[in-house]
């Protein structure tokens, strides 16, 4: 009775493919059966840091002597016109929204392996201002948060911060400009979710770090034990 079931089951999921095929959101191939929103091939190409068989790595280095970091890491190199900007497009503008939940889960499943991040308590995504967000109808860190809780088996606190103020692009700002643009604009709204606990900060991408820099030091101060970050590409 249990095997019609489960070959039911696959005739029922054969039949919704052919009229809502399930497509890579890299390449946008055909998914397999076994294969969840990104192909084995763009997997396999991915260009990935490797940061964490480092001593200490470039990601680290950036919060030296501005940020009390027990250990940071980044998944890709992003580079222009590469196959992680395509991605990263796709998941920020275009509603592919499962891009990230892979991309955490694929990179979780490596630092969980290499015995990173063992003791984490909560992680928490960086917040888009509720203007952005609505005008976005998300926020992407969210689902990358999702996908690093499904292997950790950790909770998300999607509330435990929250953007006050709506900055401008950091994206052609110097370095002193960005610190400057996000000094201000985090405020921790749920103590309980942070006092005491060991904090998983995660993003998408990560510059200069002027941004997890300041959402970290308002972690801190609320009273996190301890202080990680994770983000989905190095830029």
């Amino acid at each position: 009775m249990q095997h019609i079931s489960f070959k039911l089951i696959s005739i029922v999921n054969d039949v919704i493919g052919l009229f809502y095929p399930r497509i890579c959101g890299g390449c946008d191939a055909h998914l397999m059966k076994h294969e969840q929103n990104l192909c084995l091939n763009c997997l396999h190409h991915l260009p990935k840091t490797y940061y964490w068989d480092y001593e200490v790595n470039p990601t680290e280095q950036l919060f030296w002597g501005k940020l009390k970091v027990d250990a940071a890491c980044g998944f890709l190199h992003f580079g222009k016109d590469s196959i992680v900007q395509q991605l990263m497009h796709r998941f920020k503008y275009k509603r592919k929204t499962g891009i990230g939940r892979e991309l955490g889960r694929q990179f979780a499943i490596i630092l969980k392996d290499k015995q990173w991040f063992t003791d984490v308590d909560v992680i928490v995504p960086i917040p888009l201002h509720p203007s952005k967000q609505l005008r976005r109808g998300y926020n992407q860190s969210d689902y990358f948060a999702e996908g690093i809780s499904e292997v950790y088996d950790v909770p998300v606190r999607r509330k435990a911060m929250k953007r006050v103020v709506a900055t401008d692009s950091q994206t052609r700002k110097s370095r002193y400009d960005r610190s400057e643009n996000v000094e201000e604009v985090f405020q921790v709204s749920d103590l309980n979710a942070i006092r005491g606990k060991n904090v998983l900060l995660v993003d998408d991408v990560i510059t200069t770090g002027a941004t997890l820099e300041a959402a970290g030091n308002r972690l801190l101060e609320a009273g996190a034990a301890k202080l990680y970050i994770a983000v989905i590409a190095v830029s």
